[in-house]
C-alpha cells in the first residue's frame, strides 16, 4: 500500500503544486529535493519573461501556495507536513532571481538558502512557530530566502 503522501499527489491539483510535482515525496530531504528541483526548473521558467512578470508570476506562485499548503495540510493532517516542498520551491526561484550568473554562484546560494531554512534563525523561527496554515508554511521560507539574498548580496560585495 502506498503511503498517504503518495495518493495525495495525484488526487487534487493543489496536492500536485504543493508536493513540489512529487520531489516533496523523497524519502529523505524533501525539501532539498524541492529546492534542488527549483534550481533545474528555474532556466525554463525565467528566461522568456520579463524581471516585473517573473516577479508578478512569483507573488502569484506565493498565494497559490498559500492556498495549496493549506489544503494539503489539512489532507495529511499536519499543517507543514514535510511532503509540501512549494514553499522551498518558490523561496529559492527569488533567490534564484537575484544571485549572480554562474555555477558557482548558484551552488553559493543554494547552500546559503538551504543553511537557513535548516537553521531557521529570528525571525525566522518566530514566524515557522507562530503564523500556521499555509501563510505560515509559505512565510518562514520566503523570510529564509531574505536572509539568503543579503548573505549572498555580502559575499559578492566582499568577494571581489
Amino acid at each position: 500500500m502506498l503511503p498517504p503522501t503518495c495518493r495525495l499527489l495525484l488526487s487534487h491539483p493543489a496536492h500536485f503544486i504543493s508536493l513540489g510535482f512529487g520531489t516533496g515525496l523523497a524519502p529523505h530531504a524533501p525539501g532539498t529535493a524541492g529546492t534542488l528541483a527549483a534550481w533545474l526548473l528555474y532556466p525554463l521558467l525565467r528566461t522568456p519573461i520579463s524581471d516585473f512578470v517573473f516577479l508578478a508570476l512569483l507573488a502569484s506562485f506565493f498565494v497559490a501556495g498559500v492556498i495549496a499548503a493549506e489544503r494539503t495540510g489539512r489532507a495529511l493532517g499536519v499543517p507543514d507536513h514535510g511532503a509540501i516542498v512549494w514553499d522551498e520551491i518558490v523561496a529559492f526561484w527569488l533567490v534564484l532571481f537575484f544571485t549572480p550568473a554562474g555555477l558557482l554562484w548558484q551552488s553559493v546560494a543554494f547552500v546559503l538558502f538551504r543553511f537557513f531554512d535548516i537553521v531557521k534563525p529570528q525571525p525566522i523561527r518566530w514566524a515557522d512557530s507562530r503564523i500556521k496554515g499555509g501563510l505560515g508554511v509559505m512565510l518562514d521560507d520566503v523570510i529564509a530566502a531574505g536572509y539568503a539574498i543579503l548573505a549572498l548580496a555580502l559575499l559578492v560585495r566582499f568577494s571581489g
